[in-house]
C-alpha cells in the first residue's frame, strides 16, 4: 500500500521569508543599475527558482542581465545570512500541523524554488529537518510548475499521485501538484490570494495551519 505524502512548499507556507526575499531582490537590481520591480511584482514571482523569478521581473532586458540579477540575489542572501539579518520565521501553528499529521501516518516532504543548502540552513534553523523524508529543491529540477519536484517526492516517500496532497500559497505550487496528478490544498497566509489558487487546481483553502489536518482527512 502508497504511503500518504504532504507535501510542502516552504516560503510562504512553511516560513514567513518576505522581508529577506524582498531586500535581496532590491540589492541585486541596484547592482545591476535598474530600479526595483517593487514589492507587489516581488510577491508574484516568489515560489519559482531564480532564473525564472529574474525573467518575469525584468522583462526585455539581455539575457546576461537575468543571471547577474540571479547571482546577485544569492550574493546579498548569502550576505544577509553571514550577518545574522535572514529572518525566517515559521508561520503560526505550522509544527502543531506537522505534529498532526505525522500522527494521522503522513509523510513529510518539501518541495521548494530554494537551493538545497538554502533550505537544510532553514530547516534545521528551526528543528525540522529530520522530520521530512524527501526534500526537493531548484538545485536539481526544473522550476515549479513543472512536476518534477512532486514526481522525484513520491518516488522518494513512497507514494503514489491518489495518496499525495500539495500544500502551498502560490499558484505554481498548485498546478504542480495538478501536473503530478496529485491532490492540491492551498494557504492564504502567503503570496498569491485564495482564488487564484482555487482557479490553479486547489481544492480548497485554509487560513491557518491549525486547519490542515481537517483539510486533509
Amino acid at each position: 500500500m502508497a504511503n500518504r505524502l504532504a507535501l510542502f512548499d516552504c516560503d510562504g507556507t512553511l516560513v514567513d521569508s518576505q522581508h529577506t526575499i524582498f531586500r535581496c531582490v532590491e540589492i541585486a537590481f541596484a547592482r545591476a543599475g535598474l530600479p526595483s520591480p517593487g514589492r507587489v511584482a516581488a510577491r508574484r514571482v516568489v515560489g519559482l527558482s531564480l532564473l525564472p523569478a529574474m525573467r518575469m521581473l525584468a522583462p526585455g532586458v539581455d539575457p546576461g542581465l537575468h543571471i547577474q540579477l540571479t547571482e546577485d540575489y544569492k550574493a546579498a542572501f548569502q550576505k544577509m545570512r553571514g550577518d545574522g539579518l535572514v529572518d525566517e520565521p515559521l508561520f503560526d501553528g505550522i509544527v502543531d500541523a506537522l505534529d498532526a499529521l505525522e500522527a494521522d501516518g503522513w509523510i513529510l516532504g518539501v518541495a521548494t524554488g530554494k537551493s538545497d543548502r538554502g533550505l537544510d540552513l532553514c530547516l534545521r534553523h528551526h528543528g525540522l529537518r529530520e522530520r521530512f523524508v524527501t526534500l526537493q529543491t531548484a538545485d536539481r529540477h526544473p522550476s515549479k510548475p513543472h512536476p518534477s519536484m512532486a514526481h522525484q517526492a513520491m518516488a522518494e516517500a513512497g507514494a503514489n499521485p491518489e495518496t499525495t496532497v500539495m500544500i502551498g500559497d502560490t499558484s505554481f505550487d498548485m498546478v504542480m501538484g495538478v501536473a503530478a496528478g496529485a491532490g492540491a490544498i492551498g494557504v492564504d497566509w502567503g503570496y498569491h490570494p485564495g482564488e487564484e489558487l482555487l482557479a490553479a487546481g486547489a481544492s480548497q483553502i485554509v487560513s491557518h495551519a491549525r486547519e490542515l489536518r481537517e483539510a486533509m482527512l
